[in-house]
């Protein structure tokens, strides 16, 4: 068991002036504090707070950092008080363990809200002060080496998932290696034994077979870079079980075919030597493609530094080789823990300032955005996920900045990473100078410029693509005020129209009286229902107007749709609603199955929490509400600016199955103003094919002079309007 005269000599060994009369009454404290309390071993608590010291004292911690991973749970498990610590042992001591600590209870109904929450606390407190993160991370730590304790399965697992999840990709993101490479490997133990047991036995049967192997590759290469006067340290060390385990997964390959099992390290004096040692290993052995990388001249944005390079080494193995100095070295395995060092001058302990200020980690900054924006406590949690636990990809700004982004990402990530409001304005890429649709995913080393129009906002296709926590968090902010908007104005059109048609006039005060009712804060919330479809506009009416006595509507009949809706407008009386300005895909859709277009007859029908979805008047689809008549809106299109652009348009072609007409048949709709936007061809013959396609067009004017033109062309056998299906 480690103790606090431990804890003293561990610290005493990289900082001789360390106080032991603080640590002591730290120690005192805590034990104090935490008297009668056990862990789940059985164990007195207070050993968890040493062990958790200990852990930081390996990282050779300052003594502000050591005190408050003793005192860390004694504001949220003891009676203890910030005023209390502050007195006791210094404001700044008083102010991390505030920080580590989870502040107040979570009031939530789901173990997601209270994870969410208690990891949005930390964020806000590690943005701060960088130690907060340090101390909470060694907490995890110590508890994940004990976590076999726990009885409960369930809650091991749901413990380790979070580990993975969360702080490991944080380990990893300010570069503390090993702690992230201990914490994954805990985590593989819970949530797959198996798995881990597997991998185990195979190294171990591997350093049996080849150990003599690894000896020869490291003597080699050491014989190698002394002949080039390159004084080195070369080691072996194995990939973690857990790193082998995904690699597995990720590539579908069985372990035998794994050949960078093992990565072996060049420990140099000076950058200039790493590069004479990269161009001597490059001048003995063939290099493998595609597996080189600079980490010195352009670092990873957690600090990390190192070439690493891939050859066909000695005896025709494929090796991994890492070259750096041993600076790099101890930054790697420590990360910005490592600026945290003591100098010994003149026989006096002196902490050096931190090098790197934690807010200048982009990714910290976006999920503080995330934070700022984020509504849901859930999507917050979802989008952090997002934003840590994905492999990278390493692309360039115009003015050669490294930007980290997930793999997978595309340009409207880049654009967010960026800056917000380069985000919201994004209109096109240029990807390597050259034009790329918005979806392109980006590989490393490519060169993003993003171009952007003062007029445009996000697309609610957009949230399909991005793959960052921070695009997702604004996308979805966008469509929840937007949508809600729509959602406002198109249920007060509704309400309004009711009104019309009963013979009243509108008047604002009718609906705030019936607020209670409708379970809503105000007005808007009712007609945000009424537009979402959740609340029924006719319904609220009644509650205006309980002693109105409405007509009774009558269904629309089987045999005719159009008839249906010309008899409920004879019935109901008023004019159509206008859908002119109204988004698509916030609170109105365009239906699928026969894509309307402007100068169609539409009917709408409302979806309950989607709004209303735009059909044309002769729609097979509308027959399935036939016996729902209160669903049934009269829309018009509406005129001006802000009616869209182009829509799809869907029509059926006979092609003839021979040289160049499918090349004249898009010809053809490009030089009438059409857009194909998707082709599929549904029946094949010797003589014909049969194609649907998708084009763009503005209206049914745009579209029929496109069917005319179709059908003037002599390789094509006929052409209609697809309809209804």
């Amino acid at each position: 068991m480690f103790t606090q005269a431990d804890l003293i000599k561990q610290i005493k060994s990289y900082n001789p002036e360390i106080n032991p009369d603080a640590l002591a009454a730290a120690c005192a404290y805590a034990q104090k504090m935490h008297d009668g309390q056990t862990r789940a071993s059985g164990e007195p608590y207070y050993t968890h707070p040493i062990e958790v010291a200990g852990i930081l004292a390996d990282m050779r911690m300052d003594p502000a950092t050591i005190i408050t991973a003793i005192l860390h749970d004694t504001l949220e498990d003891t009676p203890a008080t910030y005023d209390e610590l502050k007195t006791r042992f210094g404001e700044e001591v008083a102010g991390l363990v505030n920080g580590v600590s989870k502040l107040t209870r979570i009031e939530s109904q789901t173990v997601e809200g209270k994870q969410a929450e208690n990891f949005r606390k930390l964020v806000l407190a590690m943005s701060e002060d960088i130690r907060v993160l340090l101390v909470k991370l060694a907490d995890r730590l110590h508890n994940m080496r004990t976590l076999y304790h726990i009885a409960n399965e369930d809650k091991r697992r749901r413990i380790a998932r979070e580990t993975l999840e969360i702080y490991a990709p944080l380990a990893e993101r300010i570069g503390l290696h090993q702690i992230k490479e201990e914490l994954e490997d805990l985590v593989f133990s819970h949530i797959n034994p198996e798995g881990r047991e597997s991998i185990t036995n195979r190294l171990s049967f591997l350093r049996q077979e080849g150990s003599g192997i690894v000896k020869n590759i490291i003597r080699e290469l050491k014989t190698l870079l002394k002949k080039s006067d390159i004084e080195a340290d070369v080691t072996g060390r194995e990939k973690t079980r857990y790193s082998i385990w995904r690699k597995m997964q990720r590539k579908n390959v069985a372990f035998e075919q794994l050949s960078d099992i093992m990565a072996f390290r060049v420990i140099v004096s000076d950058v200039e030597q790493c590069y004479h040692a990269l161009g001597v290993i490059h001048s003995h052995y063939p290099t493998v493609p595609g597996r080189f990388k600079d980490y010195i001249s352009t670092p990873k944005p957690n600090g990390y530094r190192s070439i690493h390079t891939t050859v066909i080494g000695p005896a025709n193995h494929r090796i991994e080789i890492q070259i750096r100095t041993r600076e790099m070295e101890e930054e790697a395995d420590l990360g910005v823990a490592a600026h945290w060092t003591y100098k010994i001058a003149e026989g006096k302990g002196k902490k050096s300032a931190l090098k790197k200020d934690l807010r200048e980690y982009r990714w910290l900054r976006e999920l503080l955005d995330i934070i700022e924006h984020e509504q849901k406590p859930e999507e917050f949690l979802e989008n952090t996920k997002l934003e840590l636990f994905q492999d990278q990809v390493y692309v360039f700004s115009p003015k050669g900045d490294l930007v980290e982004l997930p793999s997978n990402a595309t340009p409207i990530d880049f654009a967010y990473a960026i800056h917000s409001d380069l985000g919201d304005k994004c209109v096109g890429a240029k990807i390597n100078g050259r034009i790329a649709p918005l979806n392109t995913k980006l590989v490393n080393g490519d060169s993003v410029e993003v171009i952007t129009a003062k007029n445009q906002n996000p697309s609610p296709t957009w949230e399909r693509f991005v793959v960052t926590g921070k695009a997702r968090s604004h996308i979805r902010r966008y469509i929840r005020q937007q949508q809600r908007g729509e959602y406002i104005t198109l249920g007060r059109a509704m309400l309004q129209k009711i009104y019309q048609q009963e013979g009243y006039e509108f008047a604002e005060k009718g609906v705030q009286n019936v607020i209670s009712q409708f379970r809503a804060e105000d007005a808007e919330d009712i007609y945000a229902g009424i537009g979402s479809g959740n609340v029924v506009a006719r319904e609220v009416f009644r509650a205006i107007f309980p002693a109105h006595k409405t007509a009774t509507v009558k269904k629309p009949t089987d045999a005719d749709a159009e008839q249906a809706v010309i008899a409920k407008k004879s019935e109901t009386g008023g004019g159509a609603l206008p859908i002119k300005g109204l988004i698509p895909g916030m609170a109105v859709h365009f239906a699928r199955c026969c894509h309307p277009l402007p100068g169609d007859r539409i009917v709408g029908i409302v979806t309950t929490g989607k709004g209303v979805t735009i059909h044309t008047i002769d729609c097979d689809t509308l027959e399935n509400f036939s016996d729902t008549p209160e669903r049934w809106l009269d829309v018009s299109w509406g005129d001006g600016p802000d009616a869209p652009e182009a829509h799809v348009a869907r029509i059926d072609v006979v092609i003839s199955n021979e040289p160049g007409a499918l090349g004249t048949l898009s010809t053809v709709i490009g030089k009438n103003g059409g857009n194909i936007t998707n082709l599929k061809i549904t029946s094949r013959s010797f003589d014909f094919w049969d194609m649907t396609i998708d084009v763009y067009v503005s209206d049914t004017k745009h579209l029929s002079n496109i069917i005319a033109a179709l059908r003037a062309t002599p390789q094509i056998a006929s052409v209609d309007r697809a309809r209804g299906r």
